[in-house]
């Protein structure tokens, strides 16, 4: 785990983006087309977590960006070259534009600031979609990432992001995947070789921490 100073020198109100993936009802609700790694993102605690980051986030100034994933109901630009996206398209629950399964979760808070990117294709919420393009515009240099699954689309955006030149942090307890014991070796023997790998409490103790007022 990084030292607070480290994590502190990394976690810089002005350079800092928060990014949930795919924390959205029809994935991480009750009512989820994917019912194990709802449980798992709820009963963890990784799922209300993510809605502490986020008000933190709100709270220091660090932007924060929600990452959605949907499908038109024709199903039209959508993947099918994998099992997991034919899968997809037989569940009961479908993330349909424009229906509440796409929306954020409760107990996490969209606020007005909040950037809300949607994707239509892939796995990762950084290829192919207009996130790089407002993490350069926003001036981002560490990006947080929070959210599921463990298993997909949060290595994939570590990933796209490391190689994409930003510094990652991955608060471990406010990811999660399924079974409940692949998140933490996905993190020991993968994630923790390219990213900064710390928890909710380190990084918001960094958030809350006072601010250096600069004098004239």
């Amino acid at each position: 785990m990084p030292s607070y100073e480290q994590l502190s020198e990394l976690l810089d109100p002005a350079t800092t983006v928060l990014l949930t993936v795919e924390c959205q009802q029809g994935v991480v609700g009750p009512d989820s087309a994917l019912p194990e790694l709802a449980r798992e993102f709820r009963a963890s605690g990784a799922l209300a977590r993510v809605a502490r980051l986020v008000t933190a986030a709100h709270e220091s100034g660090v932007q924060v960006m929600h990452a959605v994933a949907e499908r038109r109901p024709d199903g039209r630009g959508a993947n099918h070259n994998a099992r997991l996206f034919r899968a997809a398209e037989r569940l009961p629950v479908r993330q349909l534009s424009g229906t509440s399964a796409v929306r954020v979760a409760p107990p996490i808070e969209v606020a007005e600031e909040d950037l809300v990117v949607r994707r239509l294709h892939g796995l990762s919420p950084l290829a192919g979609t207009d996130v790089d393009a407002l993490l350069r515009n926003l001036g981002c240099r560490t990006l947080i990432v929070t959210g599921v699954s463990a298993n997909v689309a949060v290595p994939n955006a570590v990933f796209d992001a490391v190689n994409r030149g930003y510094t990652v942090v991955v608060p471990s307890d406010a990811i999660a995947g399924v079974p409940s014991d692949y998140t933490p070796a996905m993190i020991r023997n993968t994630l923790a070789l390219v990213a900064t790998v710390a928890t909710t409490d380190e990084v918001l103790a960094c958030l809350k921490r006072p601010r250096r007022v600069s004098r004239a």
